[in-house]
């Protein structure tokens, strides 16, 4: 239920973008930009309060508090009294802030630019009240093992995007990728529904909540809820959290300067929605389970089982990852026309989601590397490693900035360039961690899970580059599969089942274990199958 959840959330948020794109369009969009700056404020904000308070305290200690006499209700009230009141307040300061944050993030942005950033951000602010409701009872339902409402709510607030976006073009028309040509009724109405999205994500979950069998009151008594442990429990994983997001505000300024001049804000947030896709679907979905059986082997102090499962679960992962991340290179033209306007803007925007795949296998690596210091306890490790991957992504982007104000580059590379930086930082991090859990528990057989991904990779480069001869000889960026946001979802499929029949091949040719690993794996997803 919960996988099905997430497949059928990231495919209806593939259907918001196409929308969101032919309301605002992506590449060469100042108004695309605009939006895209002001709706990411709350996300980035929330983060931060999020792992600062929810994960501090909530995540730690509500199934604890099961064992309460009253079942956790006393516990439960104060922190939801708690969390509603420190998210009005963050929610208020930051909305009554929009004009400094926009100004904060954006700086490259002309004025009339910046103040239609500054309209969408009022609206799309008090987002963040919802989505922390939204985590708050959500957290108290899977703690109830009431699994199905958190996942399967933000599909949702997706379809009411979809509706809301939708009646926009009915209603004005599209794309409007000009700051001059939005009137207050299209702001309200655009910024409005996605707002309104996260309102309804957020209450249909209190539709569930009497299957808790909680009953919640507003309690300001908030000693003995647990804010004196937020260091002990989640501080160094506050700190990467910020750090990230630093790093991100300072990337965000220097793309910033290539709104309206070629790919920026919104179609690198595109480009990472395509990214995520396998990583989603695959990582987290096949990955989270490895990570459940890792951790009890950590708890019970078996450190060999757990060098084991760090090899099975990277191999695991890697069969499908690897060729997730040459399939997507090849078809990574008609991908990227889904969410742009036309075929020219999709090569633009291609550069980019290749510069993200550089990094596709070695964060599938540190999924694993990272959770296992988590599996022993250990948060302040993470945070070293991340803080260097930080610092790179920053000093890359700026390293970027300097091509093209030394003429080097032009406007229209410096997203892709941005991008390629941030994917250095994360080889570089996944080197330097598995590097530092190796000091830790011994040899993690490196060797062995890096034989098994360059046979991925020897498997995948036929099979990408049949996916390509695929895209070539369906007429390139020229043809058909680039001609529209449909046909380019159908020409990626194509591509894609085209590279898996290669890989597939190739991987039985190279007697590939971990073939009969994934095709086993992959039965088990099938109706009827367990």
């Amino acid at each position: 239920m919960i996988g099905a959840g997430t497949i059928v959330s990231r495919l209806t948020g593939f259907l918001r973008g196409i929308v969101l794109v032919a309301v605002v369009g992506s590449v060469m969009s100042p108004a695309g930009d605009a939006f895209a700056t002001a709706n990411q404020l709350p996300n980035n904000i929330y983060a931060l309060i999020s792992t600062g308070l929810l994960t501090a305290v909530v995540v730690p200690q509500i199934v604890k508090a099961a064992s309460h006499e009253d079942g956790g209700r006393a516990f439960i009230s104060k922190v939801f009294t708690l969390g509603t009141v420190v998210l009005l307040v963050t929610t208020v300061l930051a909305t009554l802030a929009a004009p400094w944050l926009v100004q904060l993030y954006a700086p490259g942005y002309t004025p009339d630019q910046l103040a239609l950033a500054t309209t969408f951000a009022y609206w799309c602010l008090p987002q963040i009240l919802f989505y922390g409701l939204y985590a708050l009872v959500g957290e108290a339902l899977n703690a109830r093992r009431i699994y199905g409402p958190f996942t399967w709510a933000p599909i949702v607030n997706n379809i009411v995007s979809i509706a809301g976006f939708a009646l926009f073009l009915v209603l004005f028309g599209g794309p409007l990728t000009d700051v001059v040509d939005w009137t207050p009724e299209m702001i309200a109405l655009l910024a409005g529904t996605a707002t309104l999205g996260i309102v309804v994500q957020a209450g249909i979950l209190f539709f569930f909540w009497r299957r808790t069998g909680l009953h919640v009151r507003p309690d300001f008594a908030w000693r003995g809820v647990g804010l004196g442990q937020i260091g002990r429990l989640a501080g160094w994983t506050f700190l990467m959290v910020a750090a990230g997001q630093i790093a991100g505000l300072l990337q965000g300024r220097v793309v910033s300067e290539a709104s309206g001049d070629g790919p920026a804000a919104a179609a690198m947030g595109y480009a990472w929605l395509l990214f995520m896709l396998p990583y989603s679907i695959i990582v987290l979905s096949i990955g989270t389970p490895y990570f459940t059986q890792l951790s009890e082997h950590a708890h019970a102090g078996r450190d060999d089982e757990v060098r084991g499962d760090i090899g099975r679960s990277i191999r695991t992962l890697g069969v499908f990852v690897v060729f997730a991340t040459f399939a997507l290179a090849a078809a990574a033209v008609p991908a990227s026309r889904i969410f742009t306007n036309s075929a020219s803007e999709a090569v633009q925007a291609a550069w980019v989601l290749l510069a993200y795949l550089v990094a596709l296998i070695p964060l599938a690596v540190l999924f694993v590397i990272q959770r296992t210091f988590y599996a022993y306890d250990d948060t302040r490790t993470p945070f070293f490693f991340t803080l260097v991957q930080c610092a790179i992504v920053v000093a890359t982007a700026y390293g970027a900035w300097g091509l093209v104000a030394a003429g080097i580059i032009g406007l229209e590379y410096l997203a892709a360039v941005v991008a390629i930086g941030q994917s250095l930082a994360s080889i570089v991090q996944v080197v330097i961690a598995t590097w530092l859990l190796q000091r830790r528990l011994g040899s993690l057989g490196t060797a062995s899970w890096l034989f098994s991904l360059g046979r991925f990779v020897i498997a995948a480069i036929p099979a990408g580059v049949a996916g390509w001869g695929v895209f070539v000889l369906l007429g390139g960026a020229d043809g058909w599969t680039a001609s529209s946001p449909l046909l380019g979802a159908v020409g990626s499929a194509i591509i894609g089942v085209a590279a898996l029949i290669v890989y597939v091949a190739f991987l039985a040719l190279l007697r590939a274990p971990e073939l009969s690993v994934a095709t086993g794996l992959l039965r088990r997803f099938l109706p009827g199958r367990r």
